[in-house]
């Protein structure tokens, strides 16, 4: 039985990990949870599944989750704030830490679960975006495994199974188009938070909807896919599929390309991440092509979505770049969010924050760099949109 801790178990991620362990129960134990501020959601968690160790990120929060499991034994170690969940990561015998943190707030307790030497089911892309040049060196050095289990990379690395080293040639990465890929570009100046939210075949998170809104998060997959499996970026493409069956294609130096496909279920490479390198038997509904009937491809418009060209450039920049790419999208879609800024603003803060981040990228940054370029980054958005007046833009595209 795998020893596994959660970190973001409330959100679609954890929720989804949480539904397998629930199902393998002979298979999978969890050791620790951690959830932003969702107390009624982690209390039912303990309560079902147990765990030694729970944190919860709102401090203020702490109190009433004391009191949602107060009649409950055992009673697990309770933590709060960033450094509960960082406990969290590194704490006891769980042998896999899944990372479901939403953003750039899971890097420090997937740097904890690594340097405590437990492996790593990553569902959080911002920790290689942000910090690869600092996390590849410790998955080396503490001699842990890095499984990609999000669906993009999770088909990438069920392809190279198998696959001798130097064999892979290009990396194709599928986009679904988010919820704007049958809008005209004239009409994304009318976008509501409400259009972004509603995308066509993925249910998941706020932020990471809007992102694929926008596509950024194919930029940022762009990114992550270079730390994960080293190929240039000019080897990594983005193509549009919008039934999302195939979840990414390799081709390898003879030309060959390989597929992974399934149903756009989160379940299947969060199990992948969670067995590997076996493969556990699942009542799951299994892929039908006839029903499916067609699968489509398109080249993906960059003037509807100007935020891949945006992370292609911050990637081959390197340095603290993409740490300042991540954490000014973040920030941007936040506001948006927020509605206070629009969604065509969202590029332009993001444009406008590496413009300026330009003559101070550096090179190699160590960790306390990378998180000053994260910090800088989102305080920049920040003063960008302070005087912002009934949506007015003040930003605009070189």
């Amino acid at each position: 039985m795998k020893a596994i801790t959660l970190l973001g178990s409330t959100g679609s991620i954890g929720t989804q990990t949480l539904d397998i362990v629930a199902q393998y129960p002979d298979q999978f134990r969890i050791v620790g949870l951690a959830a932003r501020n969702n107390v009624e959601l982690l209390a039912s968690q303990i309560r079902q599944f147990r765990p030694s160790i729970v944190a919860i990120c709102s401090e203020e929060k702490l109190p009433a989750l004391k009191e949602a499991i107060k009649d409950f034994t055992p009673q697990p170690i309770l933590l709060a704030g960033d450094a509960g969940v960082i406990e969290v990561a590194r704490y006891g015998d769980a042998e896999t830490v899944v990372t479901g943190i939403v953003g750039c707030a899971g890097l420090l307790p997937t740097i904890a679960a690594i340097e405590a030497g437990k492996d790593i089911a990553l569902a959080n892309k911002e920790t290689l975006i942000a910090g690869g040049s600092v996390v590849l060196p410790l998955i080396k050095k503490h001699s842990v495994k890095l499984l990609p289990a999000d669906s993009e990379h999770s088909a990438i690395f069920q392809c190279l199974q198998g696959v001798p080293n130097g064999g892979l040639r290009r990396i194709l990465l599928t986009a679904s188009g988010g919820a704007f890929r049958d809008w005209a570009v004239d009409k994304l100046a009318e976008v509501t938070v409400a259009d972004a939210l509603k995308h066509p075949n993925w249910t998941m998170g706020r932020k990471i909807t809007v992102d694929s809104a926008t596509l950024m998060n194919k930029g940022l997959e762009v990114i992550e896919a270079h730390f994960l499996f080293g190929l240039d970026y000019e080897n990594i493409e983005i193509v549009i599929h919008p039934q999302s069956i195939i979840h990414s294609l390799i081709e390898l130096q003879d030309t060959s390309v390989l597929a992974q496909l399934g149903w756009p279920d989160m379940r299947l490479p969060l199990l992948y991440a969670l067995s590997w390198p076996d493969r556990i038997y699942t009542n799951w509904e299994r892929l039908d092509l006839v029903k499916m009937g067609s699968l489509t491809f398109g080249e993906p418009d960059h003037q509807k979505y100007p935020c891949m060209k945006l992370a292609y450039a911050a990637g081959r920049a390197g340095g603290s770049m993409p740490a300042v790419l991540n954490a000014a999208n973040e920030q941007a879609v936040a506001l948006f969010l927020e509605e206070k800024i629009q969604f065509l603003d969202i590029p332009r803060c993001i444009e406008w924050v590496c413009d300026r981040h330009e003559r101070d990228n550096h090179p190699n940054p160590s960790l306390d760099d990378i998180l000053a370029a994260d910090k800088w980054a989102r305080e920049e958005v920040l003063k960008a949109t302070e005087n912002l007046e009934n949506h007015s833009r003040i930003i605009s595209l070189r």
